[in-house]
């Protein structure tokens, strides 16, 4: 399954590809949401794990992806505390992590919000 990263944190981005990718996922890192943008919507991926605070911000992230596809799952990510955590809910974000956070609250999320087997 596809995923893509947006963290202008060089170093939790490369941890965070390089966990998926060795759980088997293809990841595409971005290092603000302009670029996550851009990158999803020319090769759209199944989840979107995007910071909230970041160059091009994660709030317009949520809110411009969510507009324009609803259906696309989306985890924020921040470490600016739980009220910027519950604007990117409010935006459409499905489920939120705080900075920082274990390997397996990330699985669990992202189990989470995607189903055990997808259909074809």
């Amino acid at each position: 399954m596809a995923r893509i990263i947006i963290d202008d944190d060089d170093v939790l981005r490369e941890i965070l590809a390089r966990m998926l990718t060795e759980a088997g996922h293809n990841v595409t890192a971005t290092a603000n949401g302009f670029e996550g943008v851009q990158a999803f919507r020319a090769e759209p991926a199944d989840l979107i794990l995007t910071d909230i605070m970041m160059p091009y911000g994660g709030l317009p992230t949520i809110r411009v992806l969510r507009g324009e596809f609803p259906n696309l799952k989306i985890i924020a990510m921040s470490g600016g505390g739980q009220p910027r955590l519950d604007i990117a809910k409010g935006l459409g974000a499905d489920r939120s992590l705080a900075k920082p956070f274990t390997s397996k609250l990330l699985f669990d999320a992202i189990n989470e919000v995607l189903p055990a087997n997808p259909a074809p």
